[in-house]
């Protein structure tokens, strides 16, 4: 008994000595909190239930939501950029990660440090749109229309530092257009505002224009996406239009905690990338007007460079003011 226990005590003080580590338990080994950084119902929160519940079944361990919103989703983004990098913290994020670096002047976060890129799951172009009583049903018909009088009509977006309001204001930029954009407070505000013929011209994301324009309540004139869109797929791309250069979307990308271990970072890619194929998962994407992208870490780490630098440039140009 004696020699086993000394057997057993000299080989721990060996590993010890040379520097392995005991075996780590398989991940995960217990639920996986998920942060949403807005308010839920929104389409953020809708995606990461939807890719929470796939991966809870898939890992057999429960992935849950907490949704924790406020200051365009900073208060959410910067608790999981201080969480332990041990891969139970995950972080859903939509295009005000990476907006916010440019749009506050104290940023809590830096979206180069302070994360470890999972994937990119799926995007959803912008589209400008006007209501149907505005004698337009072109972009350029649109231009001409407000270049003829600027002092007459208001353009309807989400809020300042959303990706619909830069891509406003890269298109009046784009063009010099003279028009005034309105933000309101959420997507749902300025499509009604549209609709209501209030502000007739609006810029938002998809989800929450589409129904309106399938309706016929709005004229879809234009979307900012690479490719038309499925859930519209008679509305021309803004390059389609005669304006190239104006691709812009709302993202839906998962992060960790700079640090976590490559191995946590490489299996959840994996998954979510599996998660993000499945019939039922691209049936509903298409619905909320998002397009399934699921790219590996290092795709998604450069756009989100190349994203950050874009927006930082529209917001200079555009004299956007900082917010304090």
């Amino acid at each position: 008994m004696r020699s086993t226990a000394k057997s057993l005590a000299c080989g721990v003080l060996l590993a010890a000595i040379l520097g392995i580590a005991p075996a780590q338990a398989a991940y995960p080994d217990k639920p996986v909190k998920i942060i949403v950084p807005f308010a839920p119902a929104g389409p953020t929160d809708v995606m990461a239930r939807l890719i929470a519940a796939k991966l809870s079944e898939n890992l057999k361990q429960q992935f849950y939501i907490e949704n924790h919103p406020g200051a365009g989703g900073n208060i959410g983004m910067t608790q999981v950029a201080k969480s332990a990098p041990d891969g139970y913290t995950i972080l859903v994020a939509s295009s005000s990660f990476v907006v916010n670096p440019s749009l506050y002047a104290k940023n809590p976060y830096d979206p180069f440090k302070d994360f470890a890129p999972i994937t990119l799951a799926a995007a959803s172009p912008n589209v400008f749109a006007v209501n149907p009583d505005l004698p337009v049903k072109t972009l350029k018909e649109l231009i001409d229309l407000v270049k003829a009088d600027p002092a007459k009509y208001t353009m309807a977006n989400p809020g300042v530092g959303t990706t619909p309001q830069l891509a406003g204001e890269l298109f009046k930029l784009s063009v010099k257009l003279d028009l005034t954009s309105v933000p309101f407070g959420g997507a749902g505000p300025a499509i009604q505002s549209a609709v209501a013929g209030h502000t007739p011209i609006a810029v938002s994301a998809i989800p929450p224009a589409a129904p309106q324009i399938q309706g016929g309540k709005l004229r879809g004139l234009a979307v900012t996406g690479a490719k038309r869109s499925a859930a519209m797929p008679d509305v021309p791309t803004m390059a389609e239009a005669g304006l190239a250069g104006q691709e812009s979307e709302t993202m839906q990308g998962l992060f960790v905690p700079a640090g976590t271990p490559k191995e946590i970072v490489a299996l959840l890619n994996a998954e979510i990338v599996k998660v993000m194929a499945l019939p039922d998962v691209k049936a509903k994407c298409a619905q909320l007007g998002f397009d399934v992208v699921a790219n590996t870490p290092d795709e998604f780490a450069a756009y989100i460079k190349a994203e950050v630098e874009k927006w930082g440039r529209v917001i200079r140009d555009a004299k956007i003011p900082q917010i304090k």
